[in-house]
């Protein structure tokens, strides 16, 4: 398994509860060790959304692919 499919994994193992909160995630690309996601419905303007990508999105990638440097969100 490619670490964007691995990467793509822990996104789509994340969706329900983002969409639990009425929110949603969107992978980008994978380019020069970073993650580029989309934050979309609630996620998307959530005053916890640093928090949410830093310490669950981003620590989760990192825990399955530890190469990635960062994740980012794109609006």
């Amino acid at each position: 398994m490619t670490e964007k499919e691995k990467i793509i994994d822990v996104i789509d193992a994340l969706r329900p509860y983002l969409i639990n909160d009425g929110g949603n995630i969107e992978f980008v690309k994978y380019e020069d060790n970073i993650v580029y996601i989309q934050m979309m419905g609630a996620c998307s303007n959530c005053e916890m959304l640093d928090l949410t990508l830093k310490d669950g999105i981003e620590a989760a990638i990192k825990e399955e692919v530890p190469t990635v440097k960062e994740v980012i969100n794109i609006n």
